[in-house]
């Protein structure tokens, strides 16, 4: 699993760097969004997590939930165009599981993309994803994980 500064990556994941991102192919045409550790060290501990409502269509780009933390507010936007077919009650009820694991518990929605190989083409695999994730921090002016917890 690539370690960034501190910030877990797992492999068998697919990222959306700029907007810190994960995605998961569930192999039945839907995919599992969520934050990176880099998102939730950056926001700081959550307090809410309002996701579109299952049905409701995304549109590449634009939000398919909003974030809130201490220190910020903002939408989580997803790199796919789709319906969202899912979302994470636990995260709605208990926001910092995003904190606490934001691989397995703090997932926030699964979506029906429109157009998943495109949008697969334009993701950075795990497996790449240090040196990106290295450019971003350096250009973010992020030192790590490790910082944003201390």
């Amino acid at each position: 699993m690539p370690n960034v500064r501190g910030c877990n990556l797992p492999d068998e994941l697919l990222y959306d760097v700029d907007n810190h991102t994960w995605y998961q192919d569930l192999g039945d045409g839907t995919v599992r969004m969520g934050m990176t550790t880099v998102a939730t060290a950056l926001a700081g501990e959550l307090v809410a997590f309002t996701p579109k409502k299952v049905g409701r269509d995304v549109k590449a780009g634009k939000s398919c939930a909003t974030i809130e933390s201490g220190k910020w507010v903002g939408p989580a936007r997803s790199a796919a165009d789709g319906e969202v077919v899912a979302v994470n009650d636990a995260l709605v009820e208990q926001p910092n599981l995003a904190n606490q694991d934001p691989y397995a518990l703090g997932w926030m929605i699964v979506l029906r993309p429109n157009d998943w190989a495109g949008v697969k083409a334009g993701l950075t695999p795990g497996a790449e994803v240090t040196a990106k994730y290295e450019a971003k921090m350096d250009a973010d002016a992020f030192e790590g994980c490790a910082a944003a917890a201390g």
